[in-house]
């Protein structure tokens, strides 16, 4: 059991028989009556988010979570096939599981993968990764020195806005979190 004094975002809880995950929270002291904590929570297997208010002190379930260092090999389907870096067993995950990580997830890539009682819940992936751009529009000439920019699809699939200096061939670093583009790498 942990107090609500050392909740933190990206901490695992369990709460009326199911886990949530905390995405943020809010210490509120109003005029009249006692501290409270506002949480926002995602729940692990559906994704949906609920606003909860914990009593300033009040005790709560916290989660046990494994991370595990896994290795993606291939994707069959819809599904997303791992090896165990340490004992090389295979772990498969559906699309569901995976999130948006799928977006940025090429072959031999090292992601961490969350296990609660050996199951998987979640996944973890580096900031930023560098995805090369396999098709780009054009750019019409004169308009490269202005802020323009344009959609390019990069080698996963995903599509990401950047300048219109972007080109076939370049690789770029994208931030996983945003799904922005951050830099073209020499």
């Amino acid at each position: 059991m942990i107090s609500t004094k050392d909740f933190k975002t990206g901490m695992t809880i369990e709460l009326d028989g199911e886990l949530y995950s905390i995405v943020g929270y809010d210490h509120v002291k109003p005029g009249k009556g006692g501290a409270f904590l506002q949480t926002e929570l995602k729940n692990i297997k559906t994704g949906q988010t609920i606003n909860k208010r914990f009593r300033s002190g009040e005790k709560v379930a916290k989660a046990f979570v494994e991370t595990r260092e896994y290795q993606f090999l291939y994707q069959s389907g819809d599904d997303y096939v791992f090896m165990d870096k340490n004992t090389y067993e295979q772990l498969t995950l559906s699309s569901e599981q995976m999130g948006e990580s799928v977006n940025y997830l090429k072959e031999n890539a090292d992601i961490q993968v969350q296990m609660y009682e050996n199951n998987p819940i979640g996944v973890e992936i580096e900031d930023t990764v560098e995805l090369e751009v396999v098709q780009s529009p054009p750019a019409v000439k004169g308009n490269t020195v202005s802020g323009g920019s344009k959609k390019v699809t990069l080698e996963t699939g995903f599509e990401v806005k950047v300048p219109l200096f972007v080109d076939k061939g370049d690789v770029l670093k994208v931030d996983t979190r945003s799904g922005e583009y951050i830099e073209r790498v020499n």
